[in-house]
């Protein structure tokens, strides 16, 4: 067994790493330039930091064995940290906080899915403490910013409002309220059907289910249904943040009311990232509003607002996998530095070295020697080395360019 990897768990070989960091280093920068600061929280929590009060399920965490009383786990997610982090480490910061990261996650794979992927990467940020049509505006731009600058060419970004999507609910008795859900959540409309419902009720059902489209069309439809007050100011926030994003960027948005997240801490928008490529669908990143999930982790209980997004650096690079803007080999070498002889050893060591203290980033190696100068140049030719350094024992330095 010790040949292989854990089952669920891969390797990533430097030219994937590469490519990887490449879709990484360009998410930073324009982080970086929405004035986002990184963050890096501990790999290893408390499991109950890590499940936020319920809204995640234990059995998604994998779980450590030690001898300690409470049980450590390994994050599922980085928003449940970072809330931690914000209310406690950085009590004393100025608000609102900006917070990204660029991190690997962990989840235990369903029963049944054995050997399904356990370890994920992710790019994302927070906006902490601050509420609001312009914070959610900012994080939706912020998304759209990410994907047209890494060249994600087919993509959609569905937008859903748990909120309204549970107001629309409260009709509906229990225990069917949450078969109701259920089935809207799987969009599993002949279940649907199939509720004992009654006429008003079954036609409640089917109105929400159907409740996804252009956001002119969707939000017409609300106006023919009896809502609440704290409803119908929802839906008023809907149409202030989706007039103002169209008027701000050209965002492929799909409003839908059936969309709820498997992470249950949302309590305002929530949405998630799509793509259609090679004829199959993948979801690039989520995000939403979480309002009452700092409270759980700050000292007196204080609520405070929150929004943020993760993108899935797996879905991205797939999507990017055959266009031509990965790198299509690792950096290459600028030098290799060759010892002529045993006595030009240090002189090669000396040299490399001064090399490497460039104020450029130089990559340089040194041959180790036991290879004739043509399985030099072979490999040098290989590792696209851009020149060589002949090194005598005299300490001559004679250079050649490939």
């Amino acid at each position: 067994m010790i040949h292989q990897p854990p089952a669920g768990a891969r390797d990533l070989l430097p030219l994937e790493v590469a490519q990887k960091s490449w879709i990484n280093d360009r998410l930073q920068e324009i982080f970086s330039r929405w004035g986002y600061q990184r963050i890096v929280t501990s790999t290893l929590e408390w499991v109950e930091t890590l499940i936020a009060g319920g809204a995640i399920e234990p059995d998604s965490v994998i779980q450590l064995q030690h001898q300690r009383e409470a049980p450590l786990g390994l994050r599922p997610e980085l928003t449940a940290s970072i809330a931690r982090a914000a209310v406690t480490r950085m009590a004393g910061s100025t608000y609102p906080q900006r917070l990204c990261y660029r991190a690997n996650i962990f989840r235990n794979p369903p029963p049944g899915y054995h050997g399904r992927q356990l370890e994920f990467y992710q790019a994302g940020v927070e906006l902490l403490f601050a509420g609001g049509i312009l914070a959610d505006a900012e994080i939706l731009l912020l998304a759209t910013d990410c994907l047209e600058k890494i060249g994600i060419d087919q993509w959609q970004l569905i937008l859903g409002e748990v909120g309204l999507t549970r107001s629309l609910l409260e009709v509906f008795p229990d225990p069917l309220r949450q078969q109701v859900h259920n089935c809207i959540a799987c969009l599993d409309r002949v279940a649907l059907e199939r509720l004992p419902l009654n006429a008003e009720e079954r036609k409640r059902a089917l109105l929400i289910f159907d409740l996804r489209g252009e956001p002119e069309q969707v939000l017409a439809k609300l106006e023919t249904v009896e809502l609440t007050q704290a409803a119908q100011a929802i839906v008023n926030n809907l149409k202030s943040l989706t007039s103002l994003v169209a008027q701000t960027a050209s965002i492929p948005l799909l409003l839908d009311l059936s969309l709820l997240q498997t992470i249950d801490y949302y309590t305002g928008i929530s949405f998630k990232i799509v793509s259609n490529t090679n004829h199959q669908w993948q979801i690039l990143g989520q995000g939403g509003r979480y309002d009452q999930l700092l409270k759980l982790y700050h000292p007196q209980s204080k609520s405070s607002p929150g929004i943020g997004f993760a993108l899935n650096i797996e879905a991205l690079h797939a999507c990017l996998l055959s266009s031509s803007k990965l790198p299509q080999q690792t950096p290459p070498l600028d030098w290799l530095v060759i010892p002529l002889h045993t006595d030009a050893v240090i002189s090669a060591l000396l040299y490399a070295q001064k090399l490497r203290d460039s104020k450029h980033l130089v990559r340089v190696e040194l041959d180790l020697g036991g290879r004739d100068p043509q399985t030099i140049r072979a490999y040098a030719h290989d590792c696209h080395v851009r020149y060589l350094a002949w090194v005598d024992p005299e300490g001559t330095v004679k250079i050649e360019c490939l």
